[in-house]
């Protein structure tokens, strides 16, 4: 009796079982499967900068609701064109990170309108180690001299250091413009850009001094505004220490009183006394 109910247990838990797997299959079939677009990727990495070619994309397909806006269906009609920032391999393009129409590749494709490359010439020290990379924001400093006062006959130059541009764009270091690339290189020139007023201004201040490049934070916009340093500021002597000042009380003036001679004291006499009667008088000689 006991073990024809067990059979009767497990024949009917076998049974819900394949009724379950019957109806989740059932209900995973009639599931609708969620649309699916063809888009551009990248075959492999690609720098920036680069001109492209159809050989270098596939298409796949892509979940329709997470297609990048302006991604291109066919790769034929990015033949000639430059991109504006890398890609890695697998990753859509789309027209957001292509130059315009018709610019050619390099470093002409990567400069913002308006604005210009000026390259300057830099050491392992002046760049920062080689810390300043395609992509960072660097402060520009000129150390130089300042003229004399013509007003003043014996005035003489003074040097000073003083930030004269800030938040300047590396574009690229030496021949390289790959902003992918985070480990230090040392270079001896740097691309920057800057607009036609700082490009003047850079210009001048390359000529008639010593250029430093100080590297900023990404994401601090704010400027600065100092006064420069000189060495009046620079080798300042330690402030000598505040004379404290105590009130001084004004001298007592003491008053002496005048004081009245004493009396002479009165010569001694002799006295005696003298009874009339019945009235007693004292005489004095």
């Amino acid at each position: 009796m006991k073990n024809q109910r067990a059979v009767i247990m497990m024949a009917l838990a076998v049974v819900l079982g394949l009724l379950a797997v019957a109806l989740a299959a059932r209900w995973l079939l009639s599931a609708q499967v969620p649309a699916a677009g063809r888009i551009v990727v990248a075959k492999s990495d690609i720098d920036i900068g680069q001109r492209l070619t159809p050989a270098l994309f596939i298409v796949m397909d892509w979940h329709t609701p997470s297609v990048p806006k302006g991604a291109f269906t066919d790769p034929q009609p990015l033949n000639g064109r430059v991109l504006r920032s890398s890609l890695l391999a697998g990753e859509p393009v789309s027209e957001a990170k292509l130059a315009p129409a018709g610019t050619l590749g390099g470093l002409s494709a990567l400069i913002t309108e308006g604005k210009r490359a000026i390259t300057v010439r830099v050491n392992d020290v002046i760049g920062v180690a080689g810390f300043a990379l395609p992509g960072n924001y660097v402060d520009i400093i000129v150390s130089t001299e300042t003229a004399p006062d013509p007003n003043a006959p014996q005035a003489r130059a003074h040097s000073i250091s003083k930030i004269v541009l800030e938040r300047i764009l590396v574009l690229a270091v030496a021949q390289e413009v790959g902003r992918d690339e985070t480990k230090p290189k040392v270079v001896n020139a740097v691309t920057l850009e800057v607009t036609p007023e700082q490009a003047e201004k850079l210009d001048l201040a390359r000529n008639v001094g010593t250029l430093s490049l100080a590297l900023r934070n990404q994401i601090d916009p704010a400027a600065t505004t100092t006064t420069g340093a000189t060495k009046d500021n620079l080798l300042l002597a330690p402030p000598a220490a505040p004379v404290v000042l105590r009130a001084v009380a004004p001298p007592r003036v003491q008053l002496v009183r005048a004081l009245a001679p004493a009396p002479a004291p009165a010569p001694h006499r002799e006295c005696i006394s003298v009874i009339n009667g019945l009235h007693a008088s004292q005489e004095c000689f």
